[in-house]
């Protein structure tokens, strides 16, 4: 059983999706885990514009409220021999506490695999921990290998390198963090936000623009391609003058999920940053 979209990926990566038991209300990658129980449900309304929704978190936050509710009834029924849950982000998905306390209630002696990447090789290290915990070493290790061949081959050399920010949200505005500095190094950029490993950081416009980034690459947590075009529309000519070029992605497929789709991400960031046009790519 997967609670968290990048660990449905890596399962399904793994050749595992036959034996997926459930998924959170969140996994959308392959298509087909639709067909499997969604375990988890949201407390705010996600479809709300990105400071509503900001807003709407914080004030469950600070009401010491889980955002996500677990059916620990269907936990119960589907009696999971592996749970892969996260500790990395308390707004992504539903908490390890959470998961752990459920499992305690409902007598189920699952083994659980908790994910907390920071650094992009505990991205590609997690595959092999979520492997050996399904069973499959060797495809774990075979998988790691490719991820890891693809990332040193991303980026071309080059004495030059762009300075690149990436927006995980827009309002407020913020960068992103954890494996993103990495990623986009990887990609052949130089990052301007935070350390590798630091958690992404709220900012100002002004800080923003005072970190003088060749180019921007928006790409919102959770939010696909269509939803970052409509988020962005509001601060699109602010965006234009932070930067010569500036990249809307789809996040929520690539950037903020720590999965192997990760260096799907890496790879179109570094094909975008061979082409000479400054003109806005989506």
């Amino acid at each position: 059983m997967t609670l968290l979209p990048a660990a449905t990926e890596i399962v399904c990566a793994l050749g595992l999706r036959d034996r997926l038991a459930g998924r959170s209300h969140c996994c959308d990658f392959p298509a087909d885990v639709a067909a499997l129980p969604a375990l988890t449900r949201a407390r705010v309304e996600a479809r709300q514009r990105s400071g509503a929704l900001d807003a709407e978190v914080r004030r469950v936050r600070e009401q010491a409220l889980p955002l996500y509710d677990l059916d620990a009834a269907r936990l119960s029924m589907l009696a999971p021999d592996v749970v892969v849950t996260q500790e990395a982000c308390a707004v992504c998905a539903v908490s390890y506490a959470q998961v752990e306390d459920s499992l305690r209630r409902a007598s189920v002696p699952a083994r659980i695999v908790s994910l907390a990447p920071a650094r992009l090789a505990d991205v590609v290290e997690d595959v092999r921990r979520v492997a050996l915990a399904c069973g499959v070493r060797e495809r774990g290790d075979v998988l790691a290998t490719s991820l890891r061949a693809r990332l040193l081959a991303a980026g071309r050399p080059s004495s030059t390198r762009p300075r690149i920010a990436l927006v995980e949200w827009l309002d407020p505005l913020m960068l992103a963090g954890h494996w993103v500095p990495e990623a986009v190094e990887a990609a052949g950029g130089a990052y301007v936000g935070p350390a590798p490993g630091e958690p992404s950081p709220y900012v100002s416009w002004e800080a923003l623009a005072e970190l003088r980034p060749d180019a921007v690459v928006v790409a919102p947590c959770g939010f696909d391609l269509e939803r970052t075009r409509r988020e962005a529309d509001p601060f699109e000519a602010r965006l234009r003058g932070l930067a010569p070029r500036l990249l809307l992605m789809d996040g929520n497929a690539h950037w903020n999920r720590p999965g192997p789709r990760l260096v799907d991400a890496v790879e179109a960031l570094a094909g975008w940053l061979r082409q000479p046009s400054p003109v806005l790519t989506a």
